[in-house]
């Protein structure tokens, strides 16, 4: 089996998309058979609690964050249509991978906002995100898929906050992890008693932009995807994959 994963992308009005037709590109070729994205596609950042009352904060609005992820998606998945829209015209098998979505923090805005104004309830959903193609998991709640457990993050402490590292995932979870939420990427490994390889990965930045608070340092770290090759029962072989290098053998002219 091979698992393709796709961290964080934080879609915001007015960002360049085409590094997920480069993705979209990438996943034509390679074909995984699994599509797992670790949530934070929409940067919703209309429903930043932290932003209110910035300069920043200006303008921003509900519909013109629905609509940006919808577009970054139709982008994304855009290369996959074509391709099996051109297989279905010349009678060739199409290509329908497994597509799973891990709900983030950020597209758990919508409903923190409607915890704290019940009058928005129904008048934003979830059901406003453009996941309607994907498996769609909740905030949290670890999916499972060939002995690797995927979530937008994986609280290991009391206080219910994110591992930060990920060789405190392997110590804590004791099973093949995948994560998203932090930027850059890690990978720690260890052993189970049959001498099965356990390996915890955390890479939450598949973007182009840069993020004001990380500063010129904390934003140099590592853009891109991840695929997984010969996914058995947890062991996998991981292979990260840049943006830059997807532009360089992936855009098409």
């Amino acid at each position: 089996m091979k698992h393709l994963v796709i961290p964080d992308c934080q879609i915001k009005p007015g960002d360049s998309l085409e590094f997920l037709e480069h993705v979209g590109n990438y996943i034509v070729e390679k074909k995984p058979d699994v599509i797992i994205h670790l949530g934070d596609f929409a940067d919703m950042e209309s429903l930043s609690s932290y932003d209110v009352g910035k300069k920043s904060f200006e303008g921003r609005r509900y519909t013109k964050d629905i609509e940006a992820a919808r577009k970054a998606m139709q982008t994304l998945l855009g290369p996959l249509v074509k391709f099996n829209k051109n297989a279905q015209e010349t009678k060739k098998k199409q290509y329908k991978p497994r597509l799973v979505f891990c709900l983030g923090n950020h597209e758990q805005r919508i409903q923190r906002a409607i915890n704290d104004d019940p009058k928005l309830e129904g008048l934003i959903k979830y059901e406003d995100l453009p996941y309607e193609d994907w498996e769609v998991h909740d905030f949290l709640k670890p999916v499972f898929i060939d002995g690797i457990a995927y979530s937008h993050y994986f609280p290991t402490g009391v206080m219910g906050r994110a591992a930060t590292t990920a060789s405190a995932m392997v110590s804590k979870l004791h099973m093949s992890c995948i994560a998203g939420h932090q930027q850059g990427k890690q990978v720690a490994y260890g052993k189970r008693p049959d001498g099965s390889t356990i390996t915890c990965i955390i890479a939450g930045s598949c973007y182009e932009h840069d993020e004001d608070y990380l500063g010129p340092q904390g934003n140099n770290h590592f853009r891109g995807i991840l695929m997984a090759y010969d996914v058995q029962n947890g062991s996998f072989d991981e292979h990260f994959v840049s943006l830059k290098y997807l532009k360089e053998h992936y855009a098409t002219n």
